[in-house]
């Protein structure tokens, strides 16, 4: 209980540096991704690589490429999953947009702790994002391009996707 009453006398203080700081406000990533290919093949193969990480052998050596969870299906336009730590337990929300012009497909990503004084994270919510285009392929298509910065992704600047 002390613990949640001094995180919440900082966060004013914390709002008051946010002009200074470079990273969110809230343990959080925002990505966006081109692929030159259908929406629907990258929907596919991003919840296939979702599906393919969901048990716990992806947590071998400290690694967090597990215990991921689909939550909404692929629908065209629009997934959702969840990620949770191996060691600590903690949640975090991932919604994934899509939207096709032609033969590109334009995709948003984003992912958030659902632990509410998270602010930061080592990078691991872009890492959330990050594995699952790796565990796709997706990096390796023609086409592939990614924006970001440590402005959209905490600790962006700090991360290790071979551990988180």
């Amino acid at each position: 209980m002390k613990i949640q009453f001094l995180l919440l006398c900082a966060l004013p203080l914390l709002a008051s540096a946010a002009p200074h700081l470079s990273y969110p406000l809230h343990a959080s990533c925002k990505i966006h991704w081109t692929f030159e290919m259908a929406c629907s093949d990258v929907g596919s193969k991003m919840s296939e690589a979702i599906k393919s990480m969901g048990g716990t052998s992806g947590c071998d050596n400290g690694s967090e490429k597990c215990l991921y969870t689909l939550t909404k299906n692929f629908d065209e336009r629009e997934l959702k999953a969840t990620h949770k730590t191996p060691e600590k337990h903690y949640t975090d929300d991932l919604d994934i947009t899509f939207s096709e012009s032609g033969n590109t497909c334009e995709v948003q990503g984003y992912s958030t702790s659902e632990t509410w004084y998270a602010y930061l994270d080592s990078g691991t919510n872009y890492c959330n994002l990050h594995n699952i285009i790796t565990a796709a392929g997706l990096d390796k298509v023609a086409g592939y391009s990614e924006s970001t910065s440590t402005s959209q992704c905490t600790q962006y600047d700090k991360r290790n996707c071979d551990k988180y």
